[in-house]
């Protein structure tokens, strides 16, 4: 090999190198932004969570609707229950499914809660998340929150006795649209739909 095709070929090689960095970042900015997100949700720091989206995210929650920008956004996790001594409200982020494009991403997730007041119901339940992401300023941001509530029941009665049905309002808030899908939880089989196809044989997913 000549040096020109020799120096050819490790500009090649540090382009590809280059560029699997910047996937790798962006995976973990991007994985990094959904734990925050869940982290404040579960102490009741409605305005670092809503300081996650982009300023014209939108959120949509069980069916209650879809809320359109930040301010919205804030405003929804505010109509939330206080998070206050007794109150429970772990919403773990797991098995994330990310998928980048420049500087768009989308990203399944499953979350699994547990909501309880002492003295009072204790709940547990499941939500798959099919997001959206965009970088903001060089920064990754939620362009669009959607949970799928997938079950919802009451703790001390175990999953075999069905589910709670979903609340489809938040305290009278009224949403900016309606909900995207029509749906219903445990024991109704709903599958929240997925943003990317089932891999092909053979080849990546």
């Amino acid at each position: 090999m000549d040096e020109g095709s020799e120096l050819a070929e490790l500009r090649a090689e540090l382009a590809h190198l280059r560029e699997e960095v910047r996937a790798a970042r962006d995976w973990t900015g991007i994985a990094n932004l959904q734990a925050m997100y869940g982290y404040y949700v579960d102490k009741g720091l409605w305005d670092q969570a809503a300081d996650l989206f982009a300023p014209d995210g939108t959120l949509e929650i069980a069916g209650r609707g879809v809320y359109v920008g930040r301010e919205r956004v804030r405003a929804y996790l505010h109509a939330l229950p206080p998070y206050e001594r007794g109150a429970l409200f772990n919403h773990m982020q797991l098995q994330p499914v990310i998928h980048v494009a420049g500087d768009t991403a989308k990203a399944r997730w499953r979350t699994f809660i547990q909501i309880a007041w002492l003295g009072g119901v204790a709940r547990w339940g499941e939500a798959t998340y099919e997001n959206a992401y965009r970088r903001v300023e060089g920064e990754w941001r939620i362009a669009a929150l959607h949970g799928f509530i997938t079950y919802y029941c009451e703790f001390d009665r175990g999953l075999n006795e069905g589910g709670v049905p979903l609340l489809r309002s938040i305290n009278g808030l009224q949403p900016d649209r309606p909900p995207t899908v029509d749906y219903e939880a445990f024991p109704e089989v709903f599958v929240p739909p997925f943003h990317y196809a089932p891999p092909r044989a053979g080849g990546d997913a």
